[in-house]
This record gives structure tokens, sequence and C-alpha cells, in this order.
């Protein structure tokens, strides 16, 4: 049986419709992953619709547990300079 790893860090991402449109908070982790070359990763997966269209985009932080509304690059650079 082969083992699972998990990231120590992840972003989840609403692909819905409307949060799906806002492509600039990944650019931004996938930038931030290439500079710092570390075991410290940050895995994006993306979710299905949140049903939260109204606050797009969303953006769920883990290990802190932390959901973002109407999330952008400050937001998520400040919540992972934590």
């Amino acid at each position: 049986m082969s083992k699972i790893t998990f990231p120590n860090r992840a972003i989840f991402m609403c692909n819905g419709s409307k949060c799906g449109k806002h492509k600039e908070v990944k650019k931004y982790i996938k930038q931030i992953n290439k500079e710092n070359d570390t075991t410290e990763k940050i895995e994006i997966f993306k979710m299905e619709c949140s049903d939260r269209c109204k606050s797009a985009p969303i953006v769920y932080y883990q290990p802190e547990n932390v959901w973002l509304e109407k999330a952008d690059v400050e937001m998520c650079k400040k919540l992972i300079e934590k």
C-alpha cells in the first residue's frame, strides 16, 4: 500500500463561474512557489463552486483554517507571511 503525503500548507480556490475568473491569486501563489524553493511549497487545489458568488473570489487556507472572501493578492500575501 502506498503512503499518501499531504502538503504542509494548501490553498483551496473556488473554481465556480465567478471565482474562476480571478486568476491573479493563483498566479501569485505559483510565483511564491517558484521563488521559495523549499519544502514549504503551497499546494493549490481547485474546489467546486462554494455557492458564495457575491463574495468572489473565495479562498480557503490550510492549516490555519481561514476563509477569505473577495480575496486578492494582498490578502493572501498577509496570510501566507504570518
